[in-house]
């Protein structure tokens, strides 16, 4: 609970930048998408943090089942803003693509951009959500793997690439909890349907 209560305060510092952004840039889509991508990374976090409470918390079941499909609707709509600003910002998300990747960073800026969005609406319409979640996991891995920890390789006092990947590796963490939620839920409401308590 301390923990989504943090990212919470850190999402809310999110909010005020909805105004200075089209105060000073005007109304920019762009924009506005990059202060949600923003808040995005925030909130992720903070539903995973509520699905672990509801998970060990002593409330009664409704509670729990609201709290827990409010937080796995937040994470899909949070992938999808996330998988938006990923589009919307082709360019930025494109440098920190290795060079030594085929296709070029254009290409897999746009290609994780699609797969958020993609494993976000998954996920808000219930349809192969626990698989959407699942690779979602794999891809923040293997970002991981391809970017981030090569750059604190290279650049060991670089408090940007361990920052990055510190959120990367804790986004993978959050992702598969979704991920495990989505698969209790599926397999008690097999459960229900077969008649096993």
């Amino acid at each position: 609970m301390a923990l989504s209560i943090v990212y919470f305060i850190f999402g809310f510092f999110w909010m005020p930048r909805f105004y200075w952004v089209i105060t000073i840039l005007g109304f920019r889509i762009p924009s506005l998408i990059g202060v949600v991508g923003g808040l995005a990374q925030q909130l992720m976090l903070v539903a995973a943090a509520a699905i672990v409470y509801a998970s060990m918390a002593r409330l009664d079941s409704s509670r729990l089942r609201r709290i827990g499909l409010i937080a796995r609707r937040t994470f899909g709509l949070c992938a999808v803003g996330f998988g938006l600003n990923h589009l919307t910002s082709v360019g930025p998300v494109a440098v920190l693509v290795p060079k030594w990747m085929p296709g070029g960073g254009n290409f897999w800026a746009a290609l994780t951009g699609i797969a958020f969005l993609l494993a976000g609406i998954a996920i808000v319409s219930e349809i192969q959500e626990v698989l959407a979640a699942r690779l979602l996991a794999l891809m923040l891995v293997v970002c991981s793997g391809l970017d981030l920890v090569p750059q604190i390789c290279a650049s060991p006092h670089d408090h940007e690439a361990w920052g990055g990947n510190a959120y990367n590796l804790a986004a993978v963490a959050a992702t598969w909890i979704v991920a495990d939620s989505l698969a209790g839920r599926r397999r008690e409401a097999q459960h229900q349907k077969n008649g096993v308590p």
